[in-house]
């Protein structure tokens, strides 16, 4: 199963960042967050997957021989919430810029001659 999330990962982070060096500003925030799921997954399968048997989070009472590992899960919750937090600031940002500039193209962003500080 790792193997298989191994490839999927590969597969999400390489159209992540051909998305990014487009020059497109919307396939841009697309490829973030592209890479931020992809880097989502990357983290749960470092965390171990487990093998047969769901295994719970917690210790019980009774001893269990395997366990999931919290930690992971925890971390990769938050990330989701930070990553929603930048993505809605990136589409804001972008609505933002298309309404001053007309356009979406980052070269025509860049030769506009009335926003250069």
């Amino acid at each position: 199963m790792e193997i298989l999330m191994a490839i999927l990962i590969g597969i999400m982070i390489m159209c992540a960042v051909y998305l990014i060096l487009s020059k497109s500003l919307l396939k841009i925030i697309i490829g973030t967050v592209l890479l931020s799921h992809g880097v989502h997954l990357l983290l749960l399968t470092m965390g171990g997957l487990p093998k047969g048997e769901e295994a719970p989070p917690l210790l019980g009472e009774h001893s269990v021989n395997g366990y999931v590992d919290p930690l992971p899960q925890a971390l990769i919750l938050t990330a989701i919430v930070i990553s929603f937090g930048v993505t809605a600031f990136f589409l804001v940002l972008a609505y933002r810029a298309y309404q001053e500039l007309g356009t979406e193209d980052m070269e025509s962003m860049r030769e506009n001659e009335d926003y250069v500080a």
